[in-house]
């Protein structure tokens, strides 16, 4: 072919990477492995046989891990423990920062590993997966460095477990096991059945850094592995990266355990296009959002394209696809490799089959491999929002696609998936792209961008409190008294709902009985309705409530703390009559001080600024959750809901909370400090009566975002229950005591839990 030729079809030749040094490191260990347990590997037995999907042959035999030697993996972390926490974060720093080398120095081995483990093309494994993982254990020594300075008074939760998934294994085992290390973990690795060499060789590599034996354990199999090891009582922390599905189970079975739970869940990102957006950026990055695996991709992408461009942008899109390069994964101009098996192959073309029945079917002409599981790009284009393959993870090539006509509309429908990681906007006016950007509910958000990702960009302390947990433990709540028979209602307090007070559904009363017995008043019994009226008054109050700024928000808590310190002796009157204390007095002055100090941080809090990937800028922003639904403590009536109250609507949250079980009348004299107040109807709602009662039905609630229980009640491992349908936020005191008097009455965990770090990645450049 002439120079004139090429130059007009612009064909790229072959150029493939040679698998030799991986094929080499797997004749070493002859083809077979063990486990990675104690700093060493296991004799290797039978069990499931590793295969390059692009080819359909064998790699490796792994071994199967049972009960036993999970347990013998666990033990191993918890010996090595001590001495990891005990180097301090200047020691593991080093460690890590020995690692990163190792990383860089052996990326070709990695990456062609990772290409022939996975079928994701080398390019992917190679520019986004070594180099990623090389600066997320180099950005977490840096926080390891830094970690007692930062972070005083929090410890490693002890042992994480963690699951990885099959879609670009190696960076999201870095993602899961840096900050796990950096925070003093030590860790049992679990990859997925099908790709599991990457993770054999982050152990090795380990051992090659010099890390203490046990710090870092690696049990390969199927399902049943992973489930002992998330059931072990050994385990302090799970770390999950997969499915909705998946993670919904680990949810449940983890609720009451105590242990700690981190949840990278899939779902297939939305890519907003807007009608002033350059067009052809946009299509690259459709494209990239197609074919890439991670981190948080794999599961397809949802194109939402504004009405008067959907035409144009479709048509250049198909012309893209039909560009594509479909191949062996190992050659370096390949666009999409193979799937994990033929098992994936075929459940995606399942459901590409049922989308076309609804939508307009595109794939380019072109023949697939004749071996190795794979599928062509894919794009059904006309499909209505709530359609199965526009909710589905594919974990594929595919595309999907349908329109818009405002912004309000585009952010609906990109919110439909709950559990959205990543999410893109493409407009050239920056004000509507990062007004969009805010309102999405996703953990990154790139503007004008795909596949922006780095380590500075989306890490932080946020990821790294993750694996921490405060130093010591509070003493066990005695659970309260049974609340006796309800009466019929009669002048009894009500309950706040909607900014009125209101009787309770079912019209039942019951007695509050002072330290001597007697009958010092009665509040009413809310009831199932009772809540649900409550989290619809909070839902419709929040999008205004959060849109009033973190200002006027701390204006009106300064507001409320004025109307109860004008309140405080009458209220320090009937605390005393409840509880018999002489600490009623103070309780109010400490209650009023707290919610100055929420009125304080509510402007301070917003956020920070990060390095950016490349040339940009990494907006962290701290977001309110929505609605949370909270059980206050029962030690502390008034501070107790006060201390739960104000962090909650300061980040910019409604709330519906359920005060003291034993002593509820704080809650109805709060209620007039809040009519005093400029607080508007809705944002807080307050509902007295059994916790036991109401717990299930605000967990369960399908409109409540996140739930806190600081009960005296035995409630943590119902709460956890109940919320995995839906995989909210859930806070529970596993029947421990809080210091509501002290510092831990107002720290930075309660920042934590009443907010979301939403990142925008922000690109400069013309």
């Amino acid at each position: 072919m002439s120079v004139s030729e090429l130059m007009q079809t612009m064909d790229y030749g072959p150029a493939p990477e040679s698998p030799a040094e991986a094929l080499d490191w797997l004749a070493g260990h002859g083809n077979r492995f063990g486990l990675f347990i104690a700093g060493r590997f296991t004799e290797p037995r039978a069990g499931v046989e590793a295969r390059n999907p692009a080819t359909g042959e064998g790699l490796a035999m792994l071994t199967a891990a049972t009960p036993g030697e999970v347990e013998d993996a666990v033990a191993a972390a918890r010996q090595a423990q001590p001495k990891w926490a005990g180097l301090g974060g200047a020691g593991r720093a080093r460690h890590l920062r020995a690692l990163a080398r190792l990383i860089r120095q052996r990326a070709r081995l990695i990456a062609v590993l990772e290409t022939l483990d996975s079928g994701q093309p080398i390019r992917e494994s190679r520019e986004m997966g070594v180099a990623l993982a090389e600066r997320l254990f180099h950005h977490h020594a840096g926080l390891a460095q830094l970690l007692e300075q930062d972070l005083p008074g929090e410890v490693p939760l002890g042992v994480c477990g963690l699951i990885l998934p099959s879609t670009l294994p190696f960076v999201m085992l870095a993602s899961m096991a840096a900050p796990a290390l950096a925070a003093g973990n030590t860790i049992v690795l679990k990859p997925a059945e099908r790709t599991s060499l990457g993770a054999l060789l982050f152990a090795d590599l380990a051992r090659v850094a010099g890390l203490p034996r046990g710090v870092v354990n690696v049990v390969t199999g199927g399902a049943a592995v992973g489930e002992a090891m998330v059931a072990h009582p050994g385990i302090d922390g799970v770390g999950f990266a997969g499915s909705a599905g998946v993670g919904r189970a680990i949810r449940a079975a983890t609720a009451g355990s105590g242990k700690a739970l981190g949840l990278h869940l899939s779902a297939k990102p939305p890519v907003i296009v807007f009608e002033d957006a350059d067009l052809d950026a946009a299509v690259e990055g459709a494209v990239e959002a197609m074919c890439s695996r991670g981190p948080a991709g794999g599961a397809g992408a949802r194109l939402i394209l504004q009405e008067g461009i959907a035409g144009d942008f479709l048509a250049r899109l198909k012309a893209r696809m039909a560009g594509l390069r479909l191949g062996g994964p190992l050659d370096k101009c390949t666009d999409i490799g193979a799937l994990i098996d033929e098992g994936q192959r075929d459940h995606v073309a399942a459901l590409v089959a049922e989308g076309a029945a609804e939508g307009d079917l595109f794939q380019p002409d072109g023949a697939l491999p004749e071996r190795g599981a794979f599928h062509p790009p894919t794009l059904v284009s006309g499909l209505a929002p709530a359609s199965r393959l526009m909710q589905a993870e594919v974990f594929g090539p595919v595309l999907v696609s349908t329109t818009f006509r405002t912004p309000t509309e585009a952010v609906q429908m990109a919110n439909d998936a709950r559990h959205g990681q990543v999410a893109s906007v493409w407009s050239e006016t920056i004000t509507l792209a990062l007004d969009v950007a805010a309102g999405l509910a996703a953990g990154v958000v790139r503007v004008n961008g795909a596949n922006l990702v780095d380590a500075a960009g989306v890490g932080g302390l946020d990821g790294l409190t993750a694996y921490l947990r405060p130093e010591g433990r509070g003493k066990r709540l005695k659970p309260p008294a049974p609340p006796r028979q309800g009466d019929p209602l009669a002048r009894a307090e009500r309950l706040w709902i909607g900014g009125r007070r209101v009787p309770p559904s079912g019209g039942q009363a019951r007695a509050i009985h002072g330290p001597r017995g007697q009958v010092i008043g009665h509040v009413g019994l809310a009831t199932r309705e009772d809540v649900h009226a409550a989290v619809a008054a909070a839902r419709k109050a929040q999008p205004g409530w959060a849109t009033q700024g973190a200002q006027a928000r701390a204006q009106v808590l300064c507001t409320i703390a004025e109307a109860l310190s004008a309140r405080a002796g009458e209220v320090a009157d009937l605390l005393r009559t409840m509880t018999g204390g002489p600490g009623a007095k103070a309780e109010v002055a400490q209650s009023v001080e707290r919610l100055f100090t929420w009125a304080g941080r509510a402007g301070t809090q917003a956020g920070e600024i990060r390095p950016g990937p490349t040339r940009g800028t990494a907006l962290a922003m701290a977001v309110p959750l929505g609605v949370i639904g909270a059980l206050c403590p029962d030690e502390a009536p008034l501070l107790g809901l006060v201390s739960v109250l104000a962090p909650a609507i300061a980040m910019g949250n409604a709330c519906v909370l359920v005060p003291s079980e034993p002593c509820p009348l704080a809650a109805a004299a709060f209620c007039e400090v809040l009519e005093a107040s400029d607080l508007p109807g809705g944002v807080v709602n307050l509902l007295t009566g059994a916790h036991a009662a109401l717990a299930e039905p605000l967990a369960a609630h399908m409109d409540v975002d996140a739930v806190w229980s600081f009960s005296s009640a035995d409630l943590s491992a119902g709460i956890e229950r109940a919320a995995a349908g839906d995989l909210k936020r859930s806070w529970v005191n596993h029947g421990r005591a809080r210091d509501w008097w002290g510092a831990e009455g107002e720290d930075r965990a309660f920042l934590r839990a009443a907010t979301d770090v939403r990142t925008i990645l922000i690109p400069w450049g013309a």
